[in-house]
């Protein structure tokens, strides 16, 4: 029968740590969250503004584009930030 992992008892659950904490994984989500939303609205308003008559698909467009770009700017951010924060010297729990 072939060993699954289950079966070890020397493989740790916990995580290592040097890992960043729960709330700075948190706080980077919420704020690529909160940054989606703010590209969405920025997005929103710039096709509106530079639309005249029916714009529904543009201003749905500019939403989309906003929201993802910032989204995406501010998720490349936190990930560094994490990353430096792994890297930095914790003491041990």
């Amino acid at each position: 029968m072939p060993d699954t992992p289950d079966d070890h008892d020397d493989i740790s659950r916990e995580t290592p740590y040097q890992m960043p904490s729960r709330t700075a994984f948190l706080l980077a989500f919420s704020s690529v969250v909160v940054a989606g939303l703010f590209g969405g609205i920025i997005g929103y308003g710039l096709a509106d503004v530079g639309c005249t008559g029916d714009c529904e698909g543009s201003k749905l467009l500019g939403t989309l584009i906003g929201s993802t770009l910032a989204a995406a700017g501010v998720g490349i951010v936190s990930v560094l930030v994490l990353r430096a924060m792994a890297e930095w010297k914790r003491k041990p729990r």
